[in-house]
């Protein structure tokens, strides 16, 4: 049935009013070129504390952002009311690329990976001797999401008073990784933070480590005036720790010389996210032999041409050996 005749007017075409009272959707959208910028310190149910021009601002996601999630450490561009009182919101409108990203996901099998920390220089391994023992294929793993994220990893060994640190040296010595080894009584002292401090200078730097190896422990120690809530007790049948940090938190270091972000404690770290062929990146002098390789080479295979690299004495054959260790943990679950 036709409702209008041959000849209608505009007028005489009837349209709905707008009920919510609220302007029509447009594609345009404002380039909020007044943002101030700011650095994610937390993120706490859908709030994030955000550090504006040195004073913490309260900040929730704006929606034109998407699904797109600010992490710890983000630079991030801020609207609204950034002036830190109580009961004030600000609005982050823009994620500034990222430098680093470290990332991880539930499991092996998990296609979904969780960003935890970006724009951090460093990635601070913490692992104790003892109690509970050390599990070297989480550490293979947080060394594999490291290199794959552009991170810098630094070994720190807890609990040296319980148990020698020599074996674990031996199975990273080829890695050229930088380590740190402390006690109880040297947390206790001083002497251990100060020794771990001397690799955070003018860096932001992330602690990973399963529960219980003294991570919170440590980051107390090294930021004093921010102590957080550590975990004592470790449960005598599995060996693992409750968790007590439930969040990632940056603190900043004395007179800005860096930052310190704490994570939560990890049981396990799955790596389906990373791609084997970036690993590499981390062995520049394994590197220019994979030149001659077949393509996508597995860099484990007998055609791999690394064997005749280092066959041919431009490399230490512990280097390739612990290449293949660390690109087999991507295939291999943790704790196997």
């Amino acid at each position: 049935m036709r409702r209008y005749g041959k000849h209608t007017d505009e007028d005489d075409i009837r349209t709905r009013p707008n009920r919510k009272g609220n302007r029509p959707r447009t594609n345009i959208r404002p380039k909020h070129e007044d943002a101030a910028e700011g650095m994610v310190l937390t993120v706490d149910r859908g709030r994030l504390t955000c550090l504006v021009e040195g004073r913490p601002v309260m900040a929730m996601k704006a929606r034109e952002l998407g699904r797109k999630a600010a992490v710890v450490g983000d630079r991030v561009a801020l609207v609204g009311d950034l002036s830190g009182t109580k009961d004030t919101l600000a609005r982050i409108v823009r994620i500034e690329e990222r430098a680093s990203v470290l990332r991880r996901t539930a499991d092996d099998d998990d296609p979904y990976e969780r960003v935890v920390v970006a724009n951090a220089h460093q990635l601070a391994i913490v692992t104790a001797l003892a109690d509970p023992e050390p599990r070297p294929r989480l550490i293979d793993r947080c060394l594999v999401a490291a290199f794959d994220g552009g991170l810098e990893p630094l070994l720190v060994m807890t609990k040296s008073d319980l148990a020698p640190p020599d074996k674990l040296l031996e199975l990273y010595g080829d890695l050229d990784i930088p380590f740190v080894v402390t006690s109880r009584e040297e947390l206790e002292n001083g002497d251990a933070a100060d020794r771990v401090r001397a690799h955070l200078d003018g860096r932001i730097t992330a602690f990973v480590g399963h529960s219980g190896v003294g991570k919170t422990t440590l980051v107390n120690a090294l930021v004093p005036k921010e102590r957080r809530r550590t975990t004592g007790h470790v449960n005598a049948v599995t060996g693992r720790g409750r968790h007590t940090t439930t969040s990632a938190l940056a603190l900043p270091l004395d007179e800005d010389e860096g930052w310190v972000i704490d994570t939560p404690g990890v049981r396990s770290f799955g790596l389906a996210h990373v791609d084997p062929s970036r690993v590499i990146h981390a062995f520049p002098d394994l590197e220019p032999g994979t030149e001659g390789c077949p393509r996508a080479c597995s860099h484990d295979e007998p055609d791999c041409a690394l064997d005749a690299w280092v066959e041919e004495g431009h490399a230490d054959p512990a280097r390739l050996y612990s290449l293949r260790r660390l690109l087999a943990t991507r295939d291999r679950r943790e704790g196997d």
